[in-house]
């Protein structure tokens, strides 16, 4: 029985534009003569470098460690030598430097040899498989990219219903996920039943979009060979943003995801197709995220087609390999023509992260922005649900407080509203912008607050300390008064006194016997013994002595 297919508001029907770069079959990259891996590739802190120029270094080989919790690490695309550590361009709307590792290849592409693949994923624990996943830095290759050993960790109080494969790939242009699944089914596969494993998830559910009917026959055929039991193959209707995560949930379940919360709170985690073949790779091969399947297509270059891209290779090489530019080549794009962002550059490098790259004509849109006419259509196709004209209009009198209020930070940026606007207005881009500048403001009254605690922490030491100095002041002041009333010498005479007496009174008990006992009286010879009974005899016959009336002088006087 097929199951119950749910919708959700708004969304966009697309000319998907896949079968572009889907006529030619999936090709590998030739490996470049240089490849640059910038130290951030992922959402979280930037990775520190563990090589240094100069070294030699073999495919697989990790050269930078995560350096937080919410990072991952990343390994050598191929073998070769490390020629630079510094700023060098990245992919990124602004031009921006950031620093990475250039690693100039010696050609021969030569492993580590300590790799330790794994038969059975089953031989290991979730919490194994999670350090396994985390040390091949793995992070979500759908666009997102947090690591993913973090979201598959769902805490011992939380239960995972469903894990939930994501194959929509919803976006035009983009058939990166659709050639992955053609190609590796088996590995899609057995990287959700590990990930499941380490979720301790009951069910996996594969989406995928009814235009990819090669992927999902043959994910059915491997589904079919492998006899898992607790996969479950969904085909869902073809509607942009599907692929979002919170939509795929509502499609498939009919459920939704709260306001303000993750997935994990109906039960449910979510994984690109992606995502799950390098999960496969880190666990059953050793074999770290070194490379991705990307998209090069758009009526922008020659030959459209998905190759497999060593993670640090130059756009440009991608270009040349699909026959470069075309004359109607004039904006490149990473991602898809509805939530990517321009480069300036082909000369930055592919990273984890990027998936596809479109080149295509600038639209005349860009150019003809007019003003909000409040028709409401951004408003009907917002897939959250939001008032995208309101939360522009506060976005672009940067009021971030209201904007809030309107829940921008529920916003999935996914572009239908600015896709519909008859006025042509860049609204996402004012979501963005207002995005950073809350965040912005955020890290700003953050590092107030730590000053400001800082400066209360400052203060209260400065009072203690003159407590304790006022104190003993105090102190001294209270003995020098008492010096000079007299008191002091009162108490000295008094001490000297008791001194004097006790010692008395230890010269009168040694006198009365008290307590002196002989020593060393032990063993003694007769003679010795005799002598001692004489002297003990002496001095009784001169204490009776002492204690008889003195007669000799009485009746003289």
């Amino acid at each position: 029985m097929s199951r119950k297919l749910w919708t959700y508001h708004g969304g966009l029907h697309l000319p998907d534009e896949k079968e572009i770069s889907t006529a030619r079959p999936l090709a590998t990259l030739p490996l470049p003569r240089q490849l640059t891996i910038p130290l951030q590739q992922h959402i979280g802190e930037p990775t520190t470098p563990l090589v240094k120029v100069g070294d030699k270094v073999l495919k697989g080989q990790k050269i930078a460690d995560a350096g937080a919790y919410v990072s991952a690490p990343l390994h050598a695309p191929s073998s070769g030598t490390v020629t630079a550590i510094g700023m060098a361009a990245v992919p990124h709307p602004s031009g921006m430097s950031a620093a990475a590792i250039t690693i100039e290849t010696d050609g021969e592409d030569r492993w580590i040899e300590d790799r330790n693949p794994v038969s059975d994923h089953k031989s290991l624990n979730p919490t194994e498989l999670r350090e396994k996943i985390h040390q091949a830095g793995i992070v979500g290759l759908g666009g997102a990219g947090f690591p993913s050993f973090i979201k598959l960790n769902p805490g011992a109080r939380t239960s995972i219903d469903s894990l939930i494969i994501n194959g929509a790939e919803c976006e035009p242009y983009i058939s990166c996920d659709d050639m992955l699944m053609r190609s590796r089914p088996e590995a899609v596969l057995e990287g959700a039943q590990i990930m499941a494993h380490a979720l301790h998830a009951d069910t996996v559910i594969i989406a995928i979009e009814e235009n990819k009917p090669d992927a999902y026959a043959a994910l059915r055929a491997a589904l079919h060979g492998c006899g898992c039991s607790n996969v479950e193959l969904v085909m869902i209707p073809i509607r942009y943003p599907t692929g979002g995560e919170k939509q795929l949930i509502k499609v498939i379940t009919g459920r939704e995801v709260p306001q303000n919360g993750l997935p994990i709170d109906l039960g449910i985690v979510c994984h690109n197709v992606a995502t799950a073949a390098s999960v496969f790779d880190a666990v059953i091969q050793d074999q770290p995220l070194i490379s991705r399947i990307v998209t090069v297509t758009g009526e922008g270059v020659a030959q459209p087609q998905n190759l497999i891209v060593p993670l640090g290779a130059p756009i440009e090489s991608l270009i040349e390999a699909c026959g470069g530019y075309t004359e109607q080549a004039e904006r490149l794009v990473m991602g898809g023509p509805m939530m990517g962002i321009a480069i300036h550059s082909d000369e930055v490098p592919v990273i984890k992260t990027a998936n596809c790259f479109l080149l295509t004509r600038i639209p005349a849109t860009e150019q003809s922005v007019r003003p909000c006419i409040r028709c409401g259509a951004c408003a009907d196709v917002c897939p959250a649900q939001l008032l995208p004209q309101q939360l522009f209009w506060y976005a672009q009198a940067n009021d971030f407080e209201k904007v809030q209020d309107y829940n921008l930070f529920d916003c999935i940026e996914c572009g239908c509203c600015s896709h519909v606007c008859p006025s042509h207005l860049p609204l996402v881009h004012f979501y963005r912008y207002a995005k950073n500048e809350i965040w912005e403001q955020e890290r700003e009254r953050g590092k107030a607050d730590i000053a400001r605690q800082r400066h209360e922490a400052r203060q209260e030491r400065q009072a203690r300390d003159k407590a304790e100095r006022e104190a003993k002041l105090r102190k001294k002041r209270e003995a020098l008064k008492a010096k000079e009333s007299g008191s002091d010498k009162k108490d000295e005479k008094d001490s000297k006194q008791a001194a004097i007496q006790a010692a008395l009174d230890r010269v009168r008990a040694k006198q009365h016997g008290g307590d002196n006992k002989p020593k060393n009286i032990d063993n003694l010879t007769p003679e010795q013994q005799r002598a001692i009974d004489e002297a003990d005899a002496r001095r009784q016959r001169m204490r009776d002595q002492e204690q008889q009336p003195n007669t000799k002088g009485e009746g003289q006087s």
